[in-house]
């Protein structure tokens, strides 16, 4: 719409954009709110195609809470939200601009959004529910959607942002197979860090590869896979401080809040290019020809690390 037609619309969106400019919390939002449908802890499950039709349609009622606990809305009085001052409707859809408008909202502000795992992408606007923009026929709950007009119409703050990726979806169906393939949480997790290197994994991932609720022990060392991984040559580094200046020094992406990240090692000469001295040795990444050697103890993160 052009700025100034619409005075709720554009305080709503200025109020928005003041709260999210580069939509970071709002993808994280959604991320959060996927994964709280997969359950991957309990369940295993990291696809969409994983989930109950019941589940896939709570998805919406789940964004639509999650989102006033990030961003502390006001209740509407017929509304989800307050905004601004302004009612709004909070809709979710899985495909793009088929969100659903209940009778109540027309008229009104909703704010749209819009997310596709499989695709890593997420898109929020706000748009007016009015007849104009609304396809004429109904559901039996008296639902209706946004005709042609209405989705052009969209004022996007965020339209085909990236999400943050679910690892498990972008790898090859085969090395997922072969990670599901071992019955055990721990043999899973040590399989995962194998097959996966050189590449940020997260907790989420690790919860639905383990399954277990010490998840995040099995991969620590006593006995995790920091542990059972050493003799193949590969370390696991996490988020201290310390794992994460060996990571930079070693040339892998640095691991965020929450992340490992595995390589595996070999022994070079002091002060190497992309080399770290670990456990009073110096290491850099192991090419393919490297006959395996086994990897250095890890230190310990220390106090405040």
């Amino acid at each position: 719409m052009t700025p100034g037609t619409d005075p709720e619309l554009d305080a709503v969106v200025a109020a928005l954009r003041e709260l999210d400019p580069d939509g970071h919390r709002t993808a994280s939002v959604l991320r959060d709110t996927i994964d709280q449908l997969y359950d991957g802890q309990r369940t295993g499950r990291y696809r969409w195609d994983q989930l109950y039709q019941t589940e896939k349609t709570h998805c919406g009622t789940l964004v639509e809470i999650n989102m006033q606990r990030k961003f502390k809305f006001d209740d509407g009085d017929t509304l989800d939200y307050r905004i601004a001052g302004v009612e709004i409707d909070c809709k979710f859809s899985q495909r793009f601009g088929r969100w659903m408008i209940p009778p109540e909202a027309r008229g009104r502000l909703c704010l749209v959004l819009w997310a596709s795992d499989e695709q890593s992408r997420w898109s929020m606007g706000v748009v007016r529910a009015s007849e104009a923009n609304l396809q004429p026929t109904k559901n039996r709950d008296q639902k209706t959607s946004l005709n042609k007009g209405g989705r052009e119409r969209v004022s996007y703050l965020h339209c085909d942002a990236a999400l943050p990726e679910n690892l498990l979806l972008q790898l090859p169906r085969e090395v997922v197979d072969r990670i599901f393939a071992f019955g055990a949480g721990a043999a899973r997790v040590r399989e995962l860090f194998r097959l996966v290197q050189r590449t940020p994994i997260g907790r989420v991932d690790v919860a639905a590869v383990g399954q277990q609720a010490d998840y995040v022990k099995r991969i620590r060392g006593n006995g995790g896979a920091r542990s059972q991984l050493r003799p193949e040559g590969i370390v696991i580094l996490g988020q201290s401080h310390t794992h994460r200046r060996i990571a930079e020094r070693l040339g892998l992406p640095v691991p965020g809040d929450g992340e490992s990240v595995s390589a595996r090692v070999h022994p070079c000469s002091a002060g190497a290019p992309d080399s770290a001295e670990i456990d009073g040795a110096w290491w850099r990444l192991a090419a393919d020809s490297d006959p395996i050697v086994e990897a250095p103890a890890l230190p310990r993160p220390r106090s405040g690390d």
